[in-house]
Parts: structure tokens; C-alpha cells; sequence
């Protein structure tokens, strides 16, 4: 028996806005035109693509992570549509991100019980000289699951962008030294722990290759999309560069034989119905928008997933 875990950038996936009383009102989303019609096309395509992924593995993920979903309603939304047919239960935190996005977990609920859940949330001290004040981020989520008779802890991140000059490079160094040290505290004792996320590095980047290791230099963790990307595979695409934000890393016990689920492969998912209808663009996602101008289709980013064989 094969299980799916999968993650995916949803790309702003909001609730309608309502119509602006005056012409320059800014709107909830930031999105241009963004009324009830293309609302659920969004939603219709998003449950699609799990779709498709159930069609090509004879499974759906027991457990998806996803990015850039604003509020619970949007998720309650999709998981009343095929394939869910309101079958999946939601973890969800509303956090102090200043464009209302969030991380949230959608989890099979004949499969999977939910133990605990926290959203581990960052402050960011912003120096002034007039007054003090603080920046926030997007929450990582942590969930305690229980799959049969194992645990499994699972952490969800959309780390800070890489904008101006990279200006947010510390938050994410603080933010994954948080989950590092979390993780550890787990590992140390045994556990099975699976960090995914839209980290906005690369699998090779320093800050993704120290958060493998303990404090001895031992690895405790392994990363299956550093592989992929060194052969040319990317889930996002920032003007010519190929990216691989986007990424499922897991503990050594998922490596292991005798474990309850153990790694068999990692995927972007990218079948040519999500990629670009543009031919400048082969290969890339078929995203919602171009800048303000809308597309119509399915996000700025493909999904990846893992397969894991159950014992």
C-alpha cells in the first residue's frame, strides 16, 4: 500500500471581494476583478489538481500542506468539492501577516487524527528612532498527528520572500533556527517529523542544508527535492530562473524499512493541464494572474508531493 503527502502553494487563494463603494478602494485580496466567478473557478481548479493526482497514483494525500490561502472559509470551500467530498478536516490559524495569507494543513479524516496543533508565530523588532514597533510573518503551523498507532509531527511554512536585495534573508534564518530547534527536541527522542513549505530558497541554499543537521553535525534530516533540483526540476519560476521553493523534508525514521511509512520518491507535479498555455512559458505553471491581469488558471506554483509504502 502507497500514501501521498503532498504540499502546494495555492497562489492567493481569497474569497471574493466585495464591490468597491468608490473606484480606489483597495480590496481585501489585492487582486483585480476578483468577484465570485473566478472564485470558484479557482476553487474548481485547485480541488482538480488533486484530482488529476489521485487519477495518476490510485490515492489521495493523506495529508497536503498549503500556502497563500486567506481565512478558514476558502478551505472549508474546497474541501466540500470532489475529491474531498468533505472528507478531509482542516487545521487552520488566522496569522498577522499583513496580506492575510496563511499556511494551512487538510488532512484525510478516516486516516489521520489530530492530536495537537499550534501556530508558532514570529515578531520581528523594526528599529526607529522616533517609536518602536513590530514586523510579522506568516505563522509556521505545527500539527501533531496520529496515523494508525504512530505520531507523526508536521510542520508547514511559507517562509519571507526573497524582495528588495533580499532584505528578509534574517527572518527566515531565525525562523528556521525555531523549527530546527523544535525538530531536534523530536527527533532526539524518536519521532517522525515532516517539514514542507514554500521556504523562498532553493534545497541547495546554506539556510536549507544547515537545518539538516543537529548540533554534532549528525544528519537527522533528509531533503529528497535537493536531487531534483540539481538535475533542472523546478515548481516556480522567478523570470528566467527555475526555482525549487517549494519542498518536503523528512526525518531519517521515513527512511527506514521497518518504519510505518517509509520514503519511495519525490515529485513535482506538473502534468500539462496546470503548465503555461503560453508557448514563451513551456513548462511553467499556468497561473490565477500576470501581474494584475488575469489568467485563469490554476497557481503561480506546480504542487509536489511524496509517495511513502506503508509497512
Amino acid at each position: 500500500m502507497m500514501e501521498l503527502l503532498s504540499f502546494y502553494n495555492v497562489e492567493n487563494l481569497f474569497l471574493p471581494d466585495p464591490p468597491p463603494r468608490h473606484k480606489l478602494d483597495p480590496t481585501n485580496s489585492g487582486l483585480r476583478n476578483w468577484d465570485e466567478r473566478k472564485y470558484k473557478n479557482k476553487l474548481f481548479k485547485i480541488a482538480n489538481v488533486f484530482q488529476m493526482m489521485k487519477e495518476e497514483n490510485e490515492v489521495l494525500p493523506f495529508i497536503i500542506g498549503l500556502s497563500e490561502v486567506s481565512g478558514r472559509k476558502v478551505l472549508e470551500d474546497l474541501v466540500k468539492l470532489p475529491p474531498f467530498n468533505s472528507e478531509y478536516g482542516i487545521v487552520h490559524y488566522n496569522s498577522r501577516d499583513e496580506r492575510k495569507v496563511d499556511v494551512a494543513l487538510l488532512y484525510n479524516k478516516k486516516k489521520v487524527e489530530v492530536v495537537d496543533s499550534e501556530a508558532i508565530t514570529f515578531f520581528f523588532e523594526i528599529e526607529n528612532k522616533n517609536t518602536e514597533y513590530y514586523d510579522t510573518t506568516r505563522d509556521v503551523l505545527y500539527s501533531k498527528l496520529k496515523y494508525e498507532e504512530e505520531i507523526i509531527h508536521v510542520f508547514i511554512a511559507h517562509l519571507p520572500s526573497k524582495r528588495e536585495k533580499d532584505i528578509n534573508k534574517p527572518k527566515r534564518i531565525f525562523i528556521l533556527n525555531e523549527i530546527q530547534r523544535r525538530i531536534l527536541d523530536i527527533v532526539n527522542d524518536g519521532g517522525n517529523v515532516i517539514l514542507c513549505g514554500d521556504f523562498n530558497e532553493n534545497p541547495d541554499d546554506e539556510n536549507l542544508e544547515k537545518i539538516l543537521y543537529d548540533d554534532s553535525h549528525e544528519k537527522v534530516l533528509r531533503n529528497p527535492f535537493r536531487q531534483l533540483f540539481s538535475t533542472g526540476n523546478y515548481s516556480t519560476f522567478h523570470y528566467k530562473s527555475g526555482l525549487l521553493f517549494d519542498q518536503i523534508i523528512l526525518s531519517k525514521s521515513f527512511f527506514k524499512e521497518d518504519n510505518i511509512l517509509s520514503f519511495q520518491r519525490a515529485v513535482i507535479f506538473r502534468p500539462e493541464k496546470i503548465s503555461s498555455r503560453d508557448k514563451r512559458f513551456e513548462g511553467r505553471p499556468f497561473r490565477t494572474y500576470s501581474g494584475t491581469r488575469y489568467l485563469g488558471g490554476y497557481s503561480d506554483h506546480f504542487p509536489v508531493f511524496v509517495t511513502l509504502s506503508k509497512v
